[in-house]
């Protein structure tokens, strides 16, 4: 089968010849013969067919061409190189149709899209169903918020850790974005914990109220994990020790350096009440933080509190048994201290401010 011999002269004449109004008739009469048939077109036909409509689609006006998108959008096997050059076109109308439907594009064409086209050219690609990671990083790093929305509300979308990262990057300051990527079946376990951390209180109580009853006691968890990372040190008494530490609160010379001086003096009582007393927490909360196997939550007190990295080291240094302390600990611990931000900190802060004293972490 083959464009019918009555068409191959009126074709040849109208791309030699015609103008723009003869072509675009040409165009809607080629459109409807492929169209009525294209069940029955083997590969070669399709092929034949792919050549006349690339041929025919230059210099064609943006309405006709975006009639022939729409048309050859949901086939199964389309005319390929026509469809790539409508998917590229630089007016929105005519790609849209392609880009948000049509199998006949690889991710190796997406992903040159989404790195080069406008963004209503990403947005009509991040809906497009089972889009690859390599897509999804592009449309991550490029889109603007639309987009980054879209493809995070993309279920059948697949996204990279690196994407994910970039999400939760994102969502620190966007909550709606925030609830979004939580609700993804498929986010990373880490980057879940991180994402409810950085989330505000309303997200994260929002994160509770549409979760799944599993995702729920996660999120929970999530928000106890810094407190249960902690150890089984023997019970200390601090009683003597808030009792110096109250005395130095009353004279106005309790500050990070009368912290500082208990730490580095072996003062490990008087360094915990001090702690406990500047961060408002309970200090039964804080003798476990600062017992625990991980330095995580010494660097988030400190950075809560504004102080900058010799305070958090120091305090790492004093802890029972110098935990974390290692040179590759301290250094783990620096980039960590680096990386984590105040306004994260303070909201796991607030968690353990408000947790009554004597609660089992």
């Amino acid at each position: 089968m083959a464009v019918p011999a009555s068409l191959i002269p009126e074709l040849e004449d109208v791309l030699q010849n015609g103008s723009v109004e003869r072509r675009t008739r040409t165009l809607q009469r080629i459109t409807s013969l492929f169209l009525n048939s294209v069940d029955r077109y083997s590969e070669e036909h399709i092929g034949l067919f792919d050549g006349v409509f690339t041929r025919l689609i230059e210099e064609i006006e943006s309405k006709a061409l975006a009639e022939l998108s729409d048309s050859l959008a949901h086939l199964s096997s389309p005319p390929i190189e026509t469809v790539r050059r409508l998917a590229k076109n630089d007016d929105i109308t005519v790609a849209r149709p392609v880009l948000e439907r049509s199998p006949g594009l690889r991710e190796a064409d997406l992903v040159d899209i989404a790195r080069t086209q406008s963004q209503e050219h990403l947005l009509a690609i991040s809906g497009r169903a089972g889009i690859a990671e390599p897509i999804t990083d592009e449309l991550i790093r490029r889109g603007d918020r639309e987009v980054v929305h879209r493809v995070a509300g993309n279920r059948k979308a697949r996204l990279s850790a690196r994407g994910f990262t970039t999400l939760v990057g994102h969502a620190a300051n966007d909550g709606a974005l925030a609830e979004t990527v939580g609700a993804r079946p498929d986010i990373p376990p880490l980057l879940f914990r991180e994402l409810v951390l950085k989330a505000t209180e309303v997200v994260q109580r929002r994160l509770l109220v549409t979760a799944k009853p599993e995702t729920q006691a996660e999120i929970r968890r999530v928000l106890a994990r810094v407190s249960n990372e902690v150890g089984s040190a023997k019970s200390r008494d601090y009683a003597v020790a808030q009792e110096h530490v109250e005395m130095l609160h009353r004279q106005g010379l309790l500050n990070e350096a009368a912290l500082l001086n208990f730490a580095k003096t072996g003062k490990y009582e008087e360094a915990v009440a001090a702690l406990a007393k500047l961060s408002e927490v309970p200090i039964d909360v804080v003798d476990r933080l600062m017992g625990g196997d991980r330095p995580d939550p010494v660097l988030i007190l400190c950075k809560s509190a504004g102080w900058e990295w010799p305070t958090a080291k120091t305090l790492i240094l004093a802890r029972p048994g110098s935990k974390g302390a290692s040179p590759s600990g301290l250094d783990n611990a620096f980039v960590n201290f680096e990386r984590l931000s105040p306004a994260t900190a303070q909201r796991v802060m607030r968690f353990w401010q408000a947790r009554p004293s004597g609660e089992t972490a």
